[in-house]
């Protein structure tokens, strides 16, 4: 049987151009539109009875600037899915999206989808050819979607999932950006004390002719120290950082380990943990309750939990389940999953509702996420204030007890 080849796509290089002209009653007017060519845009506004006064173009990017997002994603399928329900037909319907939405760059990928879909593909399998932003579970969907002439329904699930992945993810972002934060900045004060303000305080202290504080002398050391190395400490940090992502991206083996220790942090562990698996929960019902056979879907599930750990016990998951292992008994198996969700599974396999179940999972866990987040924060405004009267504080106390026992001397 012979195998279809599937036509390159064409990349279709978008600008964004801004126009001034008048109206139809001689009223000014101006905007701006996205289009490859100028003549197209001149071309649009006649046919809007636009008397063109001036058209340039603001900008030319694909992919640098004006980077597609995942809730560029969801609002692409979001607007598919009204499109289609309305009856329009799919090429119109991508050109109409393609038009109207402001990011180059998306509107550009819409056209490549469009002109794929023309040249003789499937709307799944144009979304294949562009992995980077369609993920897996987006392309099954749409997928199942054609086979089952339900496209407008399975678009409209795609996106709901992708807005409640998006939500979670941010609490968990909130989670571990604002201990990051608070650090950063306690860091960043203390080292423009040692640096700058510490050595004014030196220079006036050497004219005392007396022995300073124990105190003051280790707040001077600091300094020394700081002035002399500073440069080093940014620089080990941020080859750090470096070194950590790069290992991550070329080391398999040394990613699951890192994931592995940022599920054991004290606290942040807990929200990770809790995130993985209201993400594989989300994603398998979205996914087996759009048709997707429960093999394909936890292959899919694998993919969107967020973190090794979880992805090479979902695998294990699934190759259990492929060779006839009950889904509730083989997450068992697997020791990684609470029990409360394999309970929830099992009940849900029994009643043959398990894509409900599912969901009523994530969505535990997903509050069960916002919970820890928000009692994270809660309890980290405080201690941050200690953190940061105590360096700061430190900092200017030793300063000035010189001063305060020179000044009990006179």
């Amino acid at each position: 049987m012979a195998t279809r080849q599937l036509k390159a796509p064409t990349r279709v290089k978008l600008h964004r151009w801004k126009w001034t002209g008048k109206g139809p009653n001689g009223r000014k007017v101006q905007g701006e539109i996205v289009a490859s060519q100028k003549a197209e845009v001149e071309r649009e506004l006649a046919g809007q009875s636009i008397i063109i006064k001036s058209v340039r173009r603001k900008s030319s990017l694909f992919g640098g600037a004006g980077k597609i997002k995942p809730r560029d994603v969801m609002l692409f399928a979001r607007q598919m899915a009204t499109m289609i329900r309305a009856g329009v037909p799919v090429l119109q319907a991508f050109q109409v999206v393609a038009e109207s939405l402001k990011k180059p760059a998306m509107s550009a990928l819409v056209q490549e989808l469009m002109n794929e879909v023309a040249a003789g593909s499937s709307f799944s399998e144009a979304l294949k050819r562009h992995p980077e932003h369609f993920d897996r579970l987006f392309a099954n969907m749409v997928e199942a979607g054609e086979q089952s002439g339900s496209l407008d329904r399975m678009l409209e699930r795609v996106a709901t999932y992708k807005e409640k992945v998006e939500s979670l993810k941010g609490r968990v972002k909130k989670a571990l950006y604002y201990p990051i934060a608070v650090i950063l900045v306690a860091v960043g004060v203390t080292a423009l004390l040692l640096i700058k303000v510490v050595p004014q305080f030196e220079s006036l202290f050497r004219g005392f002719g007396a022995e300073l504080p124990a105190m003051t002398r280790m707040t001077i050391a600091l300094s020394d120290f700081a002035q002399a190395y500073w440069l080093w400490g940014i620089a080990i940090v941020v080859g750090t950082v470096v070194v950590i992502r790069q290992g991550m991206k070329r080391s398999e083996g040394f990613a699951y380990r890192m994931h592995a220790l940022s599920l054991r942090v004290p606290v942040i562990g807990d929200i990770l943990d809790k995130s993985c698996v209201a993400r594989y929960s989300r994603t398998l019902a979205t996914t087996f309750g759009a048709g997707v056979p429960l093999v394909e879907s936890l292959e899919t599930a694998a993919g969107a939990a967020g973190n090794k750990v979880y992805e090479r016990a979902v695998i294990q998951v699934r190759d259990d389940v492929a060779t006839g292992q009950q889904l509730y008994f083989a997450m068992r198996l697997a020791e990684r999953f609470p029990p409360l969700a394999i309970q929830m599974v099992s009940i849900g396999e029994e009643a043959g509702s398990l894509d409900a179940m599912l969901n009523r999972v994530a969505d535990y866990y997903e509050e069960e996420v916002d919970n820890k987040v928000d009692a994270l924060t809660s309890l980290l405004e405080p201690f941050i204030i200690v953190i940061l009267g105590v360096l700061v504080g430190g900092l200017v106390v030793s300063m000035y007890l010189p001063i305060f026992e020179l000044g009990s001397v006179l």
